[in-house]
């Protein structure tokens, strides 16, 4: 009987991962939720596909799973979507399943506690406090300069996250926050320039890490709508080895044994200093894996399937240095036609309704810049989907 992974996906993505487990020898379980049963997942290269209607209600999740694993041997468990994160970690203390714990899991999703244990390694974060004990609240408004960004703990990237100006502001957010304002933290806002890397970790080791740089800040992407783009940076730039280190620093101190990690980074405009911003147990979104595959020929879902399969028999794959970008926006069109991006540089094309993305690869960084420049400006003008005014958003 073949030994069997467990993945649990409540968004529809890791095909890569999924594909990867029966060519390792392993049997695979795909457990989604509902109302994502009818996405084209690879059921032909999956073994058994279940679901619940959603994975809040752990007792369920729990009974479930157990059940499965009566008579399917379950040795490892994998969480292809960031809010799957504790949730893999809840259930593998469960079944007492190497990997990430639940306390461990916690860090890589609780922007609270990963700013807590950022400061315990001596790794810079922007100043930040919880939202438990107001005087400590007010007092963190006294001495931490305005604006401040209000942060769900638990949400991924800039989703839910608020930009305030003023004390009354803060207090009005926590107020209508009521009896959910502990799962929040307020934190300084920090003018600069957003990075990512994107890693692989093997026996507790960063064994590949990719440094890419967004175009524009993600929250104003997030909340005011527009072009997302993000690239290779230039590798022979000293900023690359900068971030490189301490993405190692947060990831081995943060206790990942294996698997892959999307890290943010903030280069401080003021000060020239590198700020954590977050970090994960998981492949990044919005085409990272893509443009990581692009320039390197390593598929961040692929590798991660293979470490988690073949733990000590493990070794990464050679490595390409090319360049690499994506751009995305959501399109006033149905299905927008990209086949007016004909350049040879490009190596993939979203399929998703209401959007268009496109990711371009070659040998010189300038090229892919020239692009992304062009793309930018011919998405905006013939496809790009126009939002409200962020304060006209609710939120």
């Amino acid at each position: 009987m073949r030994p069997v992974i467990l993945c649990l996906a409540s968004y529809h993505k890791g095909h890569r991962f999924l594909t990867r487990c029966r060519p390792e020898g392993w049997s695979c379980i795909l457990l989604t939720i509902e109302s994502l049963l009818g996405e084209n997942w690879p059921r032909d290269e999956i073994d058994e596909v279940f679901a619940l209607p959603s994975f809040s209600d752990r007792m369920a999740l729990f009974r479930a799973v157990s059940y499965l694993n009566r008579t399917r041997d379950i040795q490892r468990i994998a969480a292809l979507d960031d809010f799957d994160v504790e949730v893999a970690g809840d259930l593998r203390e469960h079944l007492r399943l190497p990997g990430l714990n639940a306390s461990m899991a916690r860090r890589f999703r609780d922007k609270l506690a990963m700013r807590q244990t950022a400061r315990d390694l001596g790794i810079r974060v922007p100043e930040f406090t919880g939202l438990f004990h107001h005087p400590k609240v007010e007092e963190f408004l006294r001495r931490v300069p305005p604006p401040w960004l209000l942060k769900p703990r638990s949400e991924a990237s800039a989703a839910g996250i608020r930009k305030l100006h003023q004390p009354a502001e803060v207090w009005a957010e926590i107020e209508r926050l009521g009896d959910q304002q502990s799962f929040f933290l307020l934190e300084q806002f920090i003018p600069g320039d957003l990075y990512h890397v994107d890693s692989l970790v093997h026996r507790g080791r960063v064994i590949f890490a990719e440094v890419n740089g967004y175009r524009r800040p993600l929250l104003e992407v997030y909340q005011g709508g527009g072009i997302y783009a993000t690239r290779t940076v230039p590798r022979d730039e000293p900023l690359v080895g900068r971030l490189r280190e301490i993405n190692e620093k947060v990831l081995t101190g943060f206790g990942l044994p294996w698997g892959a990690s999307h890290t943010e980074f903030l280069l401080g405009h003021a000060d020239g200093e590198v700020y954590l911003v977050e970090t994960s147990a998981r492949v990044g979104g919005a085409n990272t894996a893509e443009i990581v595959e692009a320039a390197t020929g390593i598929n961040l879902w692929s590798e991660w399937a293979a470490i988690e399969l073949r733990g000590d028999r493990y070794q990464l794959p050679p490595t390409k240095s090319d360049y690499a970008g994506v751009v995305v926006s959501l399109a006033r069109q149905e299905w927008p036609d990209s086949s007016p991006f004909n350049d040879p540089e490009v190596v993939y094309r979203l399929k998703m309704k209401q959007h268009i993305g496109l990711v371009v690869a070659s040998s010189s960084p300038q090229r892919v810049e020239a692009l992304l420049d062009d793309y930018t400006r011919r998405i905006a003008q013939d496809y790009m989907m126009v939002l409200p005014p962020a304060d006209k958003v609710s939120h």
